[in-house]
């Protein structure tokens, strides 16, 4: 099962909405399929032009490793030479910073993921569960308890 184009564009003008409506910095989103391939991608007027690779590197790492951004923040925090050799194996598609967004449906089956980025990490993340919960499917970012 995977995210569908019209879930993913929900998802990434919700997201956008989100960030405007609350006065972030200009957002980009991207989401990806559980496979890590692009399925939608937005970028703001005035987002930055490395935007794109960070949202889409948020998204990818936590697909990568299994692992929610917290959990690869945590890694990284206990074994930095694991972290430093994972992000140089995947050629920098890999954050440990909150906004990239696991994504599942209603019984848990992986869908894909979420990466946001161009504000505060936290904001970030906001703007990313703002997109999931339009789009009626449910995020994951290891903050849920």
């Amino acid at each position: 099962m995977t995210i569908t184009l019209q879930q993913a564009q929900t998802i990434v003008d919700a997201a956008l909405a989100h960030g405007t409506a609350e006065g972030f910095n200009p957002l980009t989103v991207a989401v990806l399929d559980p496979g890590g391939a692009l399925v939608a991608l937005g970028r703001q007027d005035g987002s930055g032009f490395l935007r794109p690779d960070l949202a889409t590197a948020k998204a990818s790492g936590v697909l990568a490793l299994g692992m929610t951004n917290r959990a690869i923040a945590a890694r990284a925090a206990d074994s930095p030479e694991f972290f430093t050799s994972v992000a140089a194996l995947a050629g920098g598609k890999i954050l440990s910073v909150p906004g990239g967004v696991f994504v599942r449906d209603g019984g848990g089956a992986l869908l894909g993921a979420v990466g946001v980025t161009g504000d505060a990490s936290l904001n970030d993340e906001a703007a990313a569960l703002a997109g999931i919960a339009a789009a009626g499917l449910v995020a994951q970012t290891g903050a849920e308890g």
